[in-house]
């Protein structure tokens, strides 16, 4: 049987993974896994920019930790979002050094923008609407050049091996073919979200919640799971077959957009006068579903008519291009939106160098629950925790590597190999979490898909089945029953988590 090894296995190539992997020491060797190809990643997708107050301003800073704290209805962990604030500059210049390059002014100075829940200017960007995509790429490039790392494509991991609690690895599935432990002195999960777990939702759907799922298979304590944030302006199309939308950034309402209902007009000023439009996501998509629920539809308008369609061109050409391609003129016509699901506010819980209760086993960016989010994540806060948590993994890493041996005592089982189709089963999970586990929940509607899930768990484990398709099947069945069971059992609504009895 193929056995490898390596001195780190990091689950997974987002920024998170990305970035945990250049800060590791290059004398160690670093496996990363990439379930598709290394390019798809929800951190790609993600348009906004990064969350820092660029400067050594005390002043600043502690506005920035405030409005974290506020965003997440103070569920939040004061040392875990100080952390972040405090970290955030030195990461930002940190990507700079490495040849990450953000927008700049005539002046040669960085540009930033405000977005939802922010007080002051201080999204940092990148292609004006595409920063992920390019943070991504420039971070890549030097992963590449780093002959200590090694990325293999197609590689789905499945398990992680333990031995008395401790984490030795895991077992990966690759090109669908080949399976083999793969054993670590280290392991790092940066699987990224779980937008695949509902019916509609702005990630890549690639993100099936599988660190999750083997997080809890491998017996790790989780936090928060019932707060999962819904993005306000998701493009809303009836003739969209995809679960998959496309997401409007929150920067285009930052730089002056409005929302209206169906009836043309604006309703932010019911909900939350001060902030309006720019009220953090858990209020904003709140306030849209009850318009949408008052006026009898399934969508509102992002309104920038009264905006210069050559500015919105250039400072937002990803959307502006997508929403043209669909038949809209950002700063001509009213553009349809309606929320959809977006990013996991809780997570595999970790402290503050990323380690979770299992030996040698760490979670980071969405995967992970830091502390940073409480019940409402901040906008362009995912960016940044991605960064400042994966460099403080790669730091304990380097500090405790020297300890640690290699420990291959694990016996692979046989499983068979059917061509098994799921996505009716997937079908199921993504209407029950819509209907019932999405904006706003009730007990009745949380008990009954609870049960659901329950009995579709218990028919996967029954029949095991050796295909990428069938372990993300089961991840997002347990992905979606921890939710819904953390969700029945907060009574009380707070942040994205909306009880209404």
């Amino acid at each position: 049987m193929e056995q490898r090894v390596t001195d780190v296995l990091i689950i997974g190539t987002g920024l998170a993974g990305l970035f945990a992997a250049v800060n590791i020491d290059p004398s160690l060797h670093v496996t990363m896994l990439s379930k598709t190809k290394v390019r798809n990643s929800n951190s790609s997708l993600a348009q906004g920019g990064i969350a820092c107050e660029y400067n050594d301003n005390l002043e600043l800073h502690q506005k920035h930790v405030e409005d974290t704290m506020r965003a997440g209805a103070y569920l939040n962990d004061q040392k875990a979002v100080e952390f972040l604030v405090e970290n955030a500059f030195e990461a930002v210049k940190e990507l700079i050094e490495l040849g990450v390059k953000f927008d700049m002014g005539k002046d040669g100075q960085y540009l930033f923008t405000k977005e939802g829940g922010h007080s002051t200017k201080r999204i940092i960007h990148s292609g004006g609407d595409a920063t992920g995509n390019n943070v991504i790429q420039d971070l890549l490039g030097v992963v590449l050049q780093r002959k200590n790392i090694h990325i293999i494509d197609n590689a789905m991991a499945l398990e992680l091996m333990q031995k008395e609690e401790k984490v030795i690895g895991a077992i990966v599935l690759e090109n669908e073919a080949n399976h083999y432990p793969l054993y670590a002195k280290k392991t790092i999960i940066a699987t990224g979200g779980i937008g695949s777990v509902y019916g509609s939702t702005t990630n890549d759907l690639n993100a099936t919640g599988d660190g999750i799922g083997m997080a809890y298979r491998a017996g790790c304590k989780f936090q928060n799971m019932e707060f999962v944030q819904f993005h306000p302006t998701a493009l809303y199309s009836e003739y969209v077959t995809s679960r998959q939308r496309f997401l409007i950034t929150e920067a285009v309402r930052g730089e002056g957009a409005y929302l209206r209902n169906i009836e043309k007009e604006r309703f932010m000023k019911k909900y939350d006068p001060e902030r309006m439009e720019l009220a953090p996501r858990d209020i904003v998509s709140q306030s849209i579903y009850r318009e949408m629920y008052d006026t009898w539809t399934d969508h509102v308008f992002l309104d920038t008519t009264h905006m210069d369609p050559k500015y919105l061109e250039k400072r937002f050409p990803t959307v502006f291009n997508y929403c043209k391609k669909e038949g809209y003129i950002m700063g001509l016509d009213l553009i349809p939106v309606a929320p959809a699901e977006h990013f996991l506010c809780g997570g595999i819980k970790t402290d503050l160098s990323a380690k979770t209760c299992a030996k040698n086993l760490y979670a980071i960016g969405e995967v992970a629950y830091t502390g940073v989010h409480g019940a409402n994540r901040l906008a362009s806060n995912s960016l940044l925790e991605c960064l400042v948590f994966g460099k403080a993994a790669a730091q304990d890493i380097n500090h405790t590597m020297n300890i640690e041996e290699y420990d291959f005592d694990y016996t692979l089982e046989e499983m068979p190999n059917y061509n098994y189709n799921y996505k009716p089963i997937r079908k199921k999970i993504g209407d029950y979490m819509d209907e019932h586990v999405s904006i706003v929940r009730n007990e009745q509607g949380l008990d009954l898909t609870q049960k659901v899930l329950k009995d579709i768990e218990q028919n996967l484990l029954k029949y095991p089945n050796l295909t990428k398709y069938y372990y993300e099947t089961l991840n997002m069945v347990q992905t979606a029953k921890l939710i819904t069971q953390s969700a029945l059992v907060r009574k009380d609504s707070i942040g994205c988590h909306l009880r209404i009895k």
